[in-house]
């Protein structure tokens, strides 16, 4: 997961992104600390311990960058959002999430933690404000229940989600865990806006997602579409409209994870807090371009272990800087 601000030189992320504008929207950001937790495994699954700063690739668009390395994550707080969709095809799998409580308490371990839960459908509701308490987030969770509604808002509820934790000024690692399906329904949210707002805040998302039916299917074929991908952000849009939940997690480099049955979803948890607690969280400082300032737009980021070439490597895959004018 990341944190707010926990390198050596003090930089934090940048603000909330500016107000939507006539005929687009423009988003801005100055990236000064970019947050990148990675996880590093063998072929065969097992966490490799104890990587240097020296023994990683970090590159920015291709460029590497000089990394730093946070030596004491597990001392981290953990600010979280659990996201948790109640509307649709959602109403099929609330017998699944009984074992969410103990789960909660397993991702969080032993470091201080702020927990909020909320639902949505077609707009997200807060059952629980955020509290270290886990009685009280046990009795949040107790009000989860399907809704009776035809939507399901995911980037709208994920970028209110990544609003709270914005307003939250903390030095935590920021993170929302969202439960939902893997497609958005009725967002008025444009998906570039939620990811670029993302990469900006340093705000990760895990996803533990269930597909939804047959019938929902042949209605997103039937009423849904998209354009074609115009340059690395349209590209990622396109993948969100087709799985929201993965490719938020996977830009933010949070885990994804599908689930169909409580056992599942409850694999599916522990792998989540496995991760969490066994990862490296690097940071750079973007180069600037000749005028002094980050180069604008989404930029990709690739995590390399040359030592381990056979490794499989979790990271956070890209970030936002600059501003965007677009009107999709």
């Amino acid at each position: 997961m990341l944190v707010r601000s926990s390198v050596s030189d003090g930089c934090t992320a940048a603000g909330p992104p500016a107000p939507k504008q006539d005929g687009g929207y423009t988003l801005k950001a100055q990236a000064n600390v970019v947050l990148v937790p990675v996880s590093v495994r063998t072929k065969h699954g097992e966490v490799i311990y104890a990587l240097r700063a020296d023994q990683f690739v970090v590159e920015d668009n291709e460029v590497p960058q000089t990394i730093h390395l946070d030596e004491d994550t597990d001392s981290l707080g953990l600010t979280l959002v659990v996201l948790v969709q109640c509307s649709r095809a959602a109403v099929m799998q609330y017998a699944n999430l009984t074992g969410l409580s103990t789960m909660l308490e397993e991702i969080a371990g032993g470091a201080p933690r702020q927990i909020a839960i909320a639902t949505y459908g077609k707009e997200p509701t807060l059952l629980g404000d955020f509290s270290s308490n886990s009685d009280e987030t046990t009795a949040a969770l107790s009000h989860l229940e399907p809704c009776e509604d035809s939507e399901a808002a995911t980037f709208d509820a994920v970028a209110w989600a990544s609003s709270l934790l914005d307003e939250r000024k903390d030095h935590n690692r920021h993170a929302i865990l969202l439960i939902s399906e893997t497609r958005d329904h009725g967002s008025h949210k444009k998906p570039a806006d939620v990811i670029a707002a993302l990469g900006q805040t340093n705000t990760l998302v895990d996803s533990v997602s269930f597909s939804p039916g047959k019938t929902e299917i042949l209605n997103d074929l039937k009423f849904g579409g998209g354009s074609g991908p115009v340059g690395l952000l349209m590209m990622a849009v396109n993948a969100a409209k087709k799985n929201a939940p993965r490719t938020l997690a996977a830009l933010s480099g949070g885990e994804y994870i599908n689930f169909t049955t409580q056992k599942g979803f409850d694999n599916g948890l522990h792998q989540l807090s496995n991760r969490i607690h066994n990862y490296y969280l690097l940071s750079f400082q973007p180069q600037a371009s000749s005028n002094g300032s980050p180069v604008d737009g989404l930029h990709s980021i690739r995590v390399r272990v040359p030592d381990y070439p056979d490794a499989k490597i979790g990271s956070r895959e890209s970030y936002f800087s600059g501003s965007l004018d677009t009107p999709n």
